[in-house]
C-alpha cells in the first residue's frame, strides 16, 4: 500500500507556499516604524548579522559562516491588523538532522505588552520543506484591536531581507519597549547559538530576555565558541548590561580552556569593571564513557571554570556569578532535556532559561544590573 502524504491526512499540518491575503501591504523591516534588536548594524548591512565580517575573518572559520545566521535577532512592531505576514529572502536554507526547520529557519510571533512586561507566544511561521530561497507564510491575529508583536528570526539561517505584511489600511506603529537597560551579551556555542530548539523564540536567550524584558546579544557559534583575543576584545567594546561566558564545550582541549578562559574574563572586565558576569560550565556532565574523556574531562573543565571564577573573587570582584552546568537538567525529567546527549531541546532549553533568568533576576532586584 503507498503511503499517505501526511498533509493529506492531517489538514492541521499542512504548510502553504502561497498566502491568501489579497490586500496585504509589505513594509521592509529595515524602515520605520519596525524595531530590530540583536543584530549588528540592520539598517545598513546587505545582510543580517551578528558581528562584523572583520572580526568573524580574524577569529576562526566557523564563526565566519555562522556570524551571518541570525539567532537572537528580532524585530518589534505594532498593528491591528486582522493578519500578519511575513515574506522572507534567504539565499540558503540549512537542513538538520536533528533540529526542525522551524527552528534552523522558520520565525515566530510572540504578542507583547504594551510596556514590555510580557510577551507570550502567539503562532509560527512554519517555513516549507521544499522551499529553496525563502518563503511567505501568514498568521491570523485572532484577537481584535492593536497589539504589540514580536517576531524573532531563525536560528541557523541567513537572512537576506524580511517584509512584513498587514492588511491594506492597518496601523502600524513602533512596538514595545525593553527596560531601559543595554543588552545582556551571551558568548558561546551551539547551546548558546539554539541548537537544537524547535522554534527560535524556545533558545534560552530569547527565553530570558522575554521573561526579564532585558534586550541581547546573541554570540553562540556552533562548534566555534573557542575564546580567540579577537572576538574576546569585539565583545569587550560593545556596550552590555552583563556579560554570559557559556563556551566550555567547544574549547578543544582542557588546555585551550585554560588559556582563554579567564583571559575572557580580563579582557571583558577591563571595560566593563562593574557588570555581572557569569560563568557557565558544560550541561553534558557524562557519567559514563560513551564520550571522549567522560566524566573525568567534565570534572576537569569545570575546575578550569572554578578557578578562573575564584581568581576573580580573590582579585576583589563582587559582581562575577557560576553556574554548574551539570545541575541545569535535573529533576524528574533532567534526562528528556537534549536531542543526542547534548544539545537541548525546548524543555532543556527552559531549565538553561531558569538558572540563567534567576541569577538576573537576583540582580535586577539587587540594582547590580
Amino acid at each position: 500500500m503507498a503511503d499517505l502524504n501526511i498533509e493529506s491526512v492531517d489538514k492541521n499540518l499542512a504548510v502553504s507556499s502561497k498566502i491568501d491575503a489579497p490586500d496585504v501591504e509589505l513594509h521592509d523591516v529595515r524602515k520605520p516604524p519596525f524595531q530590530i534588536y540583536g543584530l549588528y548594524n540592520p539598517l545598513t548591512e546587505p545582510m543580517f548579522k551578528r558581528l562584523p565580517t572583520d572580526v568573524a575573518e580574524k577569529t576562526n572559520e566557523g564563526v565566519l559562516s555562522l556570524h551571518t545566521h541570525t539567532a537572537g535577532g528580532r524585530v518589534r512592531f505594532s498593528t491591528d491588523s486582522p493578519y500578519i505576514v511575513i515574506k522572507a529572502v534567504m539565499p540558503k536554507i540549512t537542513h538538520f538532522s536533528h533540529m526542525p526547520l522551524t527552528g534552523s529557519s522558520g520565525f515566530d510571533l510572540y504578542i507583547d505588552a504594551p510596556d514590555g512586561s510580557t510577551s507570550a507566544y502567539h503562532r509560527t511561521f512554519v517555513p516549507p520543506h521544499n522551499m529553496t530561497d525563502g518563503y511567505e507564510s501568514k498568521v491570523i491575529i485572532n484577537r481584535p484591536g492593536k497589539h504589540c508583536f514580536t517576531i524573532h528570526f531563525p536560528l541557523y539561517n541567513r537572512l537576506t531581507s524580511l517584509y512584513v505584511g498587514v492588511a491594506k489600511g492597518s496601523v502600524l506603529e513602533q512596538g514595545a519597549p525593553y527596560r531601559d537597560l543595554p543588552p545582556v551579551v551571551y558568548y558561546g556555542n551551539s547551546v548558546t547559538q539554539g541548537g537544537c530548539a524547535s522554534r527560535p523564540g524556545n533558545a534560552y536567550s530569547n527565553m530570558v530576555t522575554r521573561a526579564l524584558g532585558i534586550d541581547h546579544i546573541n554570540l553562540g557559534f556552533s562548534g566555534s565558541g573557542c575564546g580567540e583575543q579577537a572576538i574576546a576584545d569585539y565583545m569587550a567594546g560593545l556596550e552590555m548590561s552583563a556579560f554570559v561566558s557559556d563556551y566550555d564545550h567547544n574549547a578543544l582541549t582542557a588546555e585551550d580552556l585554560q588559556k582563554t578562559h579567564y583571559n575572557l574574563y580580563r579582557t571583558i572586565r577591563a571595560r566593563h569593571p562593574d557588570i555581572p558576569y557569569i560563568m557557565i560550565s558544560r550541561t553534558d556532565f557524562y557519567f559514563d564513557n560513551l564520550y571522549i574523556g567522560g566524566e573525568e574531562n567534565s570534572i576537569i573543565r569545570r575546575r578550569i571554570i572554578l578557578d578562573s571564577y575564584q581568581a576573580a573573587i580573590d582579585a576583589g570582584d563582587r559582581n562575577v556569578y557560576f553556574l554548574d552546568g551539570e545541575r541545569v537538567f535535573t529533576g524528574s525529567y533532567g534526562d528528556c532535556c537534549t536531542v543526542d546527549g547534548g544539545h537541548p531541546n525546548d524543555l532543556g532549553f527552559m531549565m538553561y532559561a531558569e538558572q540563567i533568568g534567576d541569577i538576573l533576576r537576583r540582580l535586577l532586584r539587587e540594582k547590580k544590573l
